[in-house]
């Protein structure tokens, strides 16, 4: 599967903003999928994931009640709905697929994971 992450950009603290990552291949579904965010100077950092089926999610709890993460299997897409904004928000955000929203959750890295998308780019001012 392929991904591609879109829907970053700038926005004032408090703000909101929707992430969207849309996969290529005809096994989205069967995947587990996260977001994970990196900020300069910070290390990569587990955002959420959510399982295939969308009964499981999980989050950060630098993240918990402000983001919701959700998927559209019929639209191969996964979403990240990202409320209350704050400028320690900001980061390139990647979504990535694997299975198994446990391992997600642990905080692998690109390179351990079936598959990484290209960035976008969050800016929280403040």
């Amino acid at each position: 599967v392929q991904l591609q992450a879109s829907g970053g950009g700038l926005v004032q603290a408090g703000g909101s903003l929707k992430l969207s990552c849309a996969a290529s291949g005809r096994t989205f579904s069967s995947y587990d999928m996260g977001w994970f965010r990196q900020a300069p100077g910070k290390e990569h950092e587990f955002v959420s994931a959510i399982s295939w089926s969308g009964v499981t999610t999980y989050y950060a709890d630098s993240v918990k009640g402000r983001f919701t993460i959700s998927r559209d299997n019929a639209k191969n897409t996964v979403y990240l709905q990202m409320n209350s904004l704050k400028p320690e928000d900001t980061a390139v955000y990647h979504c990535a697929a694997d299975r198994g929203v446990g391992y997600l959750r642990s905080n692998p890295t690109a390179e351990n994971l079936d598959a990484w998308g290209q960035g976008t780019q969050v800016t929280v001012s403040s």
